[in-house]
């Protein structure tokens, strides 16, 4: 899941990018209104994390934007401004929901969650490929009842490709969904990571090629084992 938050404090912005991470979520920092607009213009966000005293484009004014030019994304506001006139104009500008700083992060991470449940309604709560089963809301992932413990970017990948099923993605593709976009990898990373996952899946009972690449193409998963 890929989140663009927008914050200019760039501390806090750091601090709660870190927090997102840890909880295995891709993150974007925009410090500013016109560099956020760009960004939901150059990447797919799951959803949008939103202050509202930001230079250049208040937090309202972006939201209005958003959602005049079709913008479905989920947008959760986080800001200091606690009236409730506040949180009506936030709300009547087309935010989801509205929190209020400084927040817990246990609370925060449970309005995204629930945001996220709400924006992929038609989505299956749990993931499968055959065999292979992963609770996006435990981050629990399992082959045959057996238990795989994977890294962040491995559970990253391995979530891309199940909810892409037989669509094939390229390393570049893989990369736009789960690195941040001011440091993207080399390609070959994700090699890196296609091997050590397949390692990992093999070791509880999966065969070999349940990850399938695709020659000159990317990777998708193999059909046989669907």
């Amino acid at each position: 899941m890929r989140i663009l938050l927008i914050e200019d404090d760039i501390r806090l912005a750091e601090t709660l990018a870190e927090a997102l991470t840890d909880q295995l979520y891709t993150v974007d920092i925009a410090i500013d209104g016109e560099s956020a607009l760009d960004y939901t213009r150059a990447s797919d966000y799951d959803l949008l994390l939103l202050d509202v005293m930001l230079p250049l484009l208040d937090g309202f004014s972006l939201c209005q934007q958003l959602r005049s030019h079709g913008y479905q994304i989920p947008i959760l506001i986080l800001t200091a401004r606690d009236t409730i006139c506040d949180k009506i104009a936030g709300l009547d500008a087309g935010a989801d929901d509205y929190i209020v700083k400084p927040v817990d992060l246990g609370e925060l991470f449970a309005r995204i969650r629930a945001l996220l449940r709400r924006g992929s309604a038609s989505s299956p709560p749990i993931l499968k490929w055959g065999a292979l089963n992963l609770d996006p809301s435990t981050y629990e992932v399992s082959y045959t009842n057996n238990q795989l413990h994977l890294t962040p970017k491995e559970y990253s990948l391995l979530e891309l490709l199940l909810r892409n099923g037989r669509r094939v993605l390229s390393r570049r593709a893989i990369i736009g969904h789960i690195w941040p976009l001011e440091a993207p990898p080399e390609e070959d990373t994700v090699k890196v990571h296609i091997r050590s996952l397949r390692q990992k899946l093999k070791a509880v009972g999966a065969p070999e090629d349940f990850i399938e690449t695709v020659h000159s193409i990317g990777y998708r998963l193999n059909k046989e084992y669907g």
